[in-house]
């Protein structure tokens, strides 16, 4: 289980969702974009929804607990900036199988 840690909140998902994310992530930063970034959270540990402010001012870390890359499935890269770039934010959703 990997982490991203934006201020000093951190959120846990698995290495590929992260791997996914991050890519996404970096473009819209890279470009100076702020946006918002929502994620579900697990009924182990309450249910609901997440949300969060991403700037570029602001500190990021990704942290992987896997020592290999994932392969990357562009299709999900492409939902996923698809999701990043309409006015609700980047939704994290499960892998798109192309």
């Amino acid at each position: 289980m990997g982490s991203l840690t934006y201020d000093r909140f951190t959120v846990e998902f698995d290495d590929r969702m992260l791997a996914h994310l991050q890519i996404v992530i970096v473009q819209k930063l890279r470009r100076g974009e702020s946006f918002v970034f929502s994620w579900r959270i697990s009924q182990e540990s309450g249910g609901g929804r997440c949300s969060i402010w991403l700037n570029p001012a602001i500190p990021l870390y990704f942290r992987f607990s896997g020592s290999r890359p994932p392969g990357i499935n562009a299709v999900w890269v492409a939902e996923l900036t698809g999701s990043a770039n309409r006015p609700q934010g980047l939704v994290a959703t499960g892998e798109t199988l192309g």
